[in-house]
């Protein structure tokens, strides 16, 4: 019997810009990412809320080519985007046909421009055809723009489930162009700034200080304020998967989820007309009040959490937090197994040990924590 055991070391360049009017011809960043040397064809999906708010951006693309002999547009795909997209399989069958009609292989490039479900949808049918064809995001929303538009998971929602079918694929690059920010409601725009808000709690006290300063400048949507705030938060959460030792979640550990058991639950139980950004919210309100419970944060942290979500307008409670079976039993509580299963191995819930420190824990106490979700529904709204 013979057995050989290798390693396959594989190494990616994840490359992140933050920029203003990229589409502009004057403007070097996306002509600086693609090698002159090299010809590929280009296929573009643009969500439809984004054609509404810039209806000259196909005009934009085509000038923007022009300028680019070796990059030949085959199409401008228009899709649905939001949550819609995520839970139905027709636009992700959609970009597959497009793909498939237009030829692109993986020696081509797919550019996305949309908010975060509509990268999810996109990136996953770049990331299965041919087995992966390299993927450009333009995130226009905070929320994508912050966090998930720099990371390197794809995924669309099964089983009513959140992402139960997706994949891990580092994109061949994120531009954050800022132009795309400003189209947004103003609650939208704040709402994304959770993740910003969630990865300080967990990865930098001075970040989260910087963002209680700036909290009424933030509130008001300062460009310059809002600006730095979402390329600290992308940074953060790209040195994180990068660095981090596990960007595929190999483990069981996932910092970058603080908050997220109870998000993606409540979303599931309110049959996602509770938005990501603001279940996260309310998650982090309840792991936060949950550690301060276990002796791990004093009742004045607490409360700096609170004022910082409540700063943002964003909620400390949502009626799906409070849903139970007909034998009692808190809905929520599900979300911990589903968390776990998620990933396999052991449950592992992120808690904070101090304001801009998080640390693993593997048991929750259920009954603490559901005393958590009625001092949450007591407090006042």
């Amino acid at each position: 019997m013979s057995s050989f055991d290798l390693d396959i070391p594989i190494t990616f360049k994840h490359r992140i810009r933050f920029a203003k009017n990229v589409l502009d011809i004057h403007n070097p960043v996306l002509g600086e990412l693609f090698p002159t040397g090299e010809e590929a064809k280009l296929i573009v999906f643009i969500e439809n809320e984004i054609l509404n708010h810039f209806p000259e951006i196909e005009s934009e693309l085509s000038d923007w080519l022009s300028a680019q002999p070796q990059l030949s547009l085959t199409a401008v795909v228009k899709a649905e985007g939001g949550e819609y997209c995520k839970r139905s399989e027709l636009v992700c069958r959609e970009v597959m046909d497009a793909i498939e009609l237009h030829k692109i292989d993986r020696h081509s490039y797919v550019w996305v421009i949309g908010g975060g479900a509509f990268l999810d949808v996109v990136g996953f049918a770049a990331a299965t055809a041919h087995r992966g064809i390299r993927l450009v995001r333009f995130p226009t929303t905070t929320l994508s723009q912050d966090d998930s538009g720099v990371g390197v998971k794809n995924g669309i929602n099964l089983y009513q489930k959140k992402n139960f079918l997706g994949t891990f694929a580092v994109p061949y690059a994120v531009v954050n162009d800022f132009r795309f920010l400003y189209t947004q409601p103003p609650q939208l725009c704040r709402d994304g700034l959770v993740e910003a808000v969630k990865v300080a709690l967990v990865k930098d006290p001075e970040f989260f200080s910087w963002i209680e300063e700036h909290l009424s400048e933030l509130s008001a949507l300062t460009p310059a304020i809002l600006e730095e705030c979402v390329t600290r938060s992308a940074t953060l959460h790209a040195r994180h998967i990068a660095l981090g030792g596990d960007p595929f979640e190999m483990g069981s550990s996932r910092p970058l989820d603080y908050g997220h058991w109870a998000a993606h639950k409540a979303e599931q139980l309110s049959e996602f007309a509770l938005s990501h950004s603001r279940a996260v919210s309310v998650g982090i309100a309840l792991d936060t009040l949950y550690a301060s419970k276990q002796g791990h944060l004093c009742s004045a942290q607490v409360e700096q959490v609170f004022r910082v979500l409540r700063g943002l307008h964003l909620p400390l409670w949502d009626d799906s937090f409070g849903l139970r079976n007909e034998s009692g039993k808190l809905l929520l509580l599900d979300g911990l197994d589903e968390f776990r299963e998620h990933l396999g191995g052991r449950l592992t819930i992120m808690l904070l040990r101090e304001l801009g420190t998080g640390f693993d824990v593997h048991e929750i106490d259920h009954e603490l924590m559901e005393e958590c979700v009625m001092a949450l529904e007591n407090l006042p709204r």
